[in-house]
């Protein structure tokens, strides 16, 4: 066996075990984060206590579980629900800021950045303020699909320019986007009645207070599908990654898959923003920063995007009940808080890399 082809052996034995680590990191910082959450508040639960009502729940027999049923019915019916869906929608911005990246082949992608999570919650305010119930339940979710998939094809249409992504249009589209959305938010809010401009100021904050098993259940089925959906695709954007021409040349079908994958890009983000509010800098952070630790694989980078930004949503919501005595934070302003500052180092490098702007 030749000396390179031990060091390729090694370098992927070392691959291997570098991402286990980071696999065994991430859940355990998920699992941790969850715990912690479900037993914080006004009324605190030991862990132990959190730990033994999801046995319970489970089947198992323990001796962890509450007795009280104060204790359950605060965990079953505010705090999972809500821990649950910050895992959720953590993870689907993470996933969908990392698709939106290998889609466009710029780091600098992501829903909130771009203005796609703003074009749902302009959708969503629509629904609202109109009263429009053509679909259900679903009316929010689809209305907030609607809008974020306009926002993806008015920056993907602005921002490709002969088979590339120009970062100055990406950004100055973003930014338009979102000012645009902002004006409509603003128009809602001053025609809409007291409980439409309640709601209008929730999205444009952002927080899981209030989350229900009723909208947790629908972000999970369509979340859970539209993951999968991406994961098999994950192949492809590995191809897409060497440029449209080779990836054609490799049997990808290069236009289908940006129009698949921004459908999906609309879908997940819009329903992700549409019971939460906007949370921007998800995608951008978690994506970016997996990439840097287990390298550009993007099936691996989505399924550890799925998982990280689960859990950093997770801690983020935690901090914002916490934060503040008696106070319950908007979860948007603690990420832009963190997502901001790492976006304007993000953009330094890439100019530098660059060679300046492109």
């Amino acid at each position: 066996m030749s000396s390179s082809t031990v060091a390729r052996a090694a370098t992927r034995t070392g691959a291997r075990s570098r991402r286990g680590i980071v696999y065994a990191m991430v859940i355990g910082l998920l699992l941790l984060g969850v715990v912690l959450s479900a037993g914080s508040g006004q009324l605190q639960i030991g862990p132990a206590q959190v730990v033994g009502s999801l046995l319970r729940t489970l089947g198992v027999d323990n001796g962890w579980a509450p007795a009280d049923d104060l204790i359950e019915q605060t965990l079953w019916q505010i705090r999972f629900p809500r821990v649950v869906m910050s895992v959720l929608v953590g993870a689907l911005l993470a996933a969908t800021g990392a698709v939106m990246q290998a889609v466009f082949s710029n780091p600098l992608a992501e829903p909130g950045v771009v203005g796609v999570s703003s074009g749902a919650a302009l959708g969503a305010a629509a629904s609202i303020t109109l009263g429009v119930t053509f679909f259900g339940i679903w009316t929010t979710a689809v209305f907030a699909f609607a809008g974020g998939l306009a926002a993806t094809l008015i920056v993907y249409s602005a921002a490709r320019a002969q088979g590339r992504t120009e970062t100055v249009t990406l950004i100055l589209t973003g930014v338009a986007v979102n000012a645009f959305a902002g004006a409509g938010l603003a128009v809602f809010m001053f025609t809409g009645n007291t409980a439409s401009r309640e709601q209008i100021v929730f999205w444009q904050l952002g927080s899981m207070n209030g989350s229900r098993w009723s909208e947790v259940s629908v972000v999970a089925l369509i979340g859970v599908i539209g993951s999968l959906v991406i994961l098999g695709l994950g192949r492809q954007y590995d191809l897409l990654a060497l440029g449209d021409r080779t990836a054609s040349h490799l049997g990808i079908r290069v236009e289908r898959l940006r129009l698949v994958s921004i459908l999906l890009i609309a879908l997940l983000t819009g329903v992700a923003v549409a019971f939460v509010g906007v949370i921007s800098f998800v995608g951008l952070v978690v994506a970016h920063m997996i990439r840097m630790i287990v390298g550009p694989s993007n099936r691996t980078l989505i399924v550890l995007s799925l998982l990280t930004g689960g859990a950093l949503l997770v801690y983020a919501d935690l901090l914002a009940r916490t934060l503040v005595t008696s106070a319950d934070l908007p979860i948007g302003l603690l990420t832009s808080l963190v997502g901001g500052p790492f976006f304007y180092w993000l953009i330094r490098r890439n100019r530098r890399r660059a060679g300046g702007w492109a």
